[in-house]
């Protein structure tokens, strides 16, 4: 699948390990928006949008994050280790919405992103940098 098009934003909070956004297109007809770049130990990565895992109350059905101590909705108290652990043995907290399939095609993508990436950073050093995400690209316009 060919990639056509990555936008950029950097993320601006200087120490964060949040570092930017990337916007991709594939064949000019498919998008995918909120994947990451983050600052890790062992270097720069790119995570693929996700959301956080939730399950319900077993008193009122509410829906709660699973790092969440007591119910939104009732205010019981939950039980404690209720979500899946990954392989190093961290508790696994979001889950991926959308995400490469091999190994090579993950390996590709975080390579062209981390090159957009770069390439956003040295046009923000240039003098009257302006993003290159354009109003479009930003979201629906609030009233």
């Amino acid at each position: 699948m060919r990639i056509t098009r990555i936008q950029i934003t950097l993320a601006g909070n200087a120490g964060d390990k949040l570092l930017a956004f990337a916007v991709v297109t594939f064949e000019d007809c498919f998008v995918v928006h909120d994947i990451k770049i983050i600052q890790g130990a062992k270097g720069i990565f790119v995570a693929m949008p996700s959301h956080k895992i939730t399950d319900r109350c077993p008193t009122c059905g509410g829906k709660n994050s699973v790092q969440s101590q007591f119910c939104n909705q009732c205010g019981k108290r939950l039980l404690t280790n209720r979500s899946k652990v990954d392989t190093q043995g961290r508790t696994k907290v979001h889950a991926d919405i959308a995400h490469p399939i091999t190994t090579d095609f993950r390996q590709e993508l975080q390579a062209t992103i981390l090159k957009a990436y770069d390439e956003e950073l040295t046009r923000a050093k240039e003098r009257g940098y302006v993003s290159q995400v354009s109003e479009q690209d930003a979201g629906p316009e609030e009233a």
